[in-house]
């Protein structure tokens, strides 16, 4: 069975709200509204994950609890440190521990991190992840550990601005 992964960026946050530090800034007013049409947006494609693995910041945290809700997905959800504090070699090994029984897997995260991570597992390429974007790469792979650099197949990459520009209705 093949795998899939969706890399999704977190949503606008807010750099003028009340935080203490990187890892406790909120999403903006515009991210809320861009991950609830993500959310969405996968639950009217029918792709939502299984299983969604999320950094702890709290506006990853904050961009997925958002997008469950709106697209009423079913899925268990993890986080994880290292998608907030690794780099890209320490997402790779998130992935390649993700338990056998998941098929279709979300990870939440960061820039730059996704755009390399992404260009790194399809062997090239040079991606940019606005915020709210998703990327779904696929790997014809039937355990998660063998999953490497070069291995994967971008299928689409989502930029929430096209949906909420007026192109696209959930409405």
């Amino acid at each position: 069975m093949s795998k899939k992964i969706i890399l999704y960026r977190h949503a606008k946050s807010d750099w003028e709200a009340d935080y203490n530090n990187d890892h406790e800034r909120p999403l903006a007013s515009r991210g809320i509204k861009a991950a609830t049409t993500m959310g969405k947006l996968l639950s009217t494609s029918e792709q939502f994950p299984e299983l969604v693995i999320t950094s702890s910041a709290v506006r990853a945290k904050q961009t997925i609890e958002l997008s469950i809700k709106k697209g009423n997905w079913v899925c268990d959800v993890i986080e994880d440190d290292k998608l907030y504090y690794g780099g890209v070699e320490a997402a790779l090994q998130v992935i390649r521990n993700i338990p056998k029984n998941y098929s279709r897997v979300m990870l939440v995260g960061h820039e730059p991190k996704w755009s390399t991570l992404a260009s790194q597992l399809i062997g090239g390429g040079d991606l940019t992840f606005p915020t709210a974007s998703m990327a779904r790469i696929d790997f014809e792979e039937s355990a998660w550990k063998n999953i490497s650099y070069g291995s994967g197949t971008l299928r689409w990459l989502l930029q929430p601005s096209f949906f909420t520009k007026g192109n696209f209705s959930f409405e």
